[in-house]
């Protein structure tokens, strides 16, 4: 469970904190949600085949990670990959993932808010699975995104679903057991202010948008929303441990959310 604590520092300060967590912890993160997953108990690309043939395609990962998306997408055909992340932790594991299976990207450490010596109008496919989350800069995040690509080319990300930090099990305390079917609001669904949530042996701070947030915001960049995918992978569901909370609150309400976005 994550903590509500009003948190008020610099913009900077944040991205800070949350860099270093994912340079400290990288390695535990090796593979997880990335392509062709879009997030936890949701369908995959295999069954919603949002990218189509992206054969000799452009391609840039924002928060690419440990570069299994890039590789997933290089396995396909995909013709030029760039991918930018805030840790070179996680650039240095991707780099020796693609190396070890034969490609090559161009890998920027920088922060997704800040300007970077990136081509403009140049991708046919900007993507990212599970990071435009952490953006301390929706919005100048976006336009960047849509300067990156060319007329028509595809925006598409996922992320957590602003329900799965407002709503959680109802849990009885005396019998450490999550009652059936009860959830209790947790947070307010218009809270959109920065909190803190403990992860291994440290902490990162996160914000919790509403989705007219993330729509708005596209529309303002110039994009097209051509999906909003919004879902449950009941096969999934059935098949995880029961006992993790996200599983089980699958079944009744999104964990996570997609969207496809043509910039117009």
């Amino acid at each position: 469970m994550y903590t509500v604590t009003g948190v008020h520092m610099r913009n900077e300060d944040i991205i800070e904190i949350n860099k270093n967590y994912w340079n400290g912890h990288a390695d535990l993160w090796f593979g997880t949600t990335a392509l062709p997953k879009y997030g936890v108990c949701f369908p995959t690309e295999d069954d919603l085949n949002l990218f189509g043939d992206v054969s000799g395609a452009k391609m840039l990962e924002i928060c690419c990670g440990s570069g299994h998306s890039l590789l997933y997408n290089a396995s396909r055909g995909a013709g030029e990959l760039w991918g930018i992340d805030l840790s070179q932790k996680q650039l240095d594991n991707a780099s020796k993932l693609l190396d070890e299976n034969g490609y090559r990207a161009k890998l920027i450490c920088a922060k997704m808010e800040e300007d970077i010596d990136i081509p403009k109008q140049y991708f046919d496919f900007v993507y990212s699975i599970y990071g435009i989350g952490w953006t301390t800069d929706l919005q100048g995040t976006l336009d960047r995104i849509a300067s990156y690509l060319k007329k028509d080319g595809i925006f598409i990300f996922s992320w957590h679903h602003p329900l799965h930090y407002c709503i959680a099990w109802s849990c009885d305390e005396r019998k450490d057991v999550f009652e059936d079917d009860k959830f209790v609001m947790t947070k307010s669904y218009f809270d959109e202010s920065y909190f803190t949530m403990p992860v291994h042996d440290s902490e990162i701070v996160l914000r919790n948008r509403k989705m007219s947030t993330y729509i708005n915001a596209l529309a303002k960049a110039g994009f097209f929303i051509e999906q909003f995918i919004e879902a449950s992978d009941t096969g999934a569901a059935d098949a995880a441990d029961v006992s993790d909370e996200r599983v089980r609150k699958a079944g009744m309400l999104p964990i996570s959310f997609c969207i496809k976005a043509r910039k117009m």
